[in-house]
């Protein structure tokens, strides 16, 4: 397995524990003065979780599959 593999690996496994925000669920403060703590949080996991799954795609993506769907679109064209 590649290094970037195992650090992309690390990192989802680290953002699935982080989606478990038990520590927001009895909170009542709220960020800006009217968002819940708990929807802020998530809002920014989103990003960051969105942030990640780009990063992986550019440096991850296997361009085997993507040489392999090139050449099947090349020989089903008549």
């Amino acid at each position: 397995m590649k290094k970037t593999s195992v650090v992309f690996l690390l990192i989802f496994v680290a953002l699935a524990v982080l989606h478990q925000d038990a520590w927001n669920w009895s909170s009542s403060d709220l960020v800006f003065g009217f968002m819940p703590v708990g929807l802020a949080y998530h809002a920014l996991y989103s990003l960051t979780a969105a942030l990640f799954w780009g990063i992986v795609i550019k440096f991850a993506w296997p361009e085997d599959l993507e040489q392999w769907a090139e050449e099947g679109e090349k020989n089903s064209t008549p």
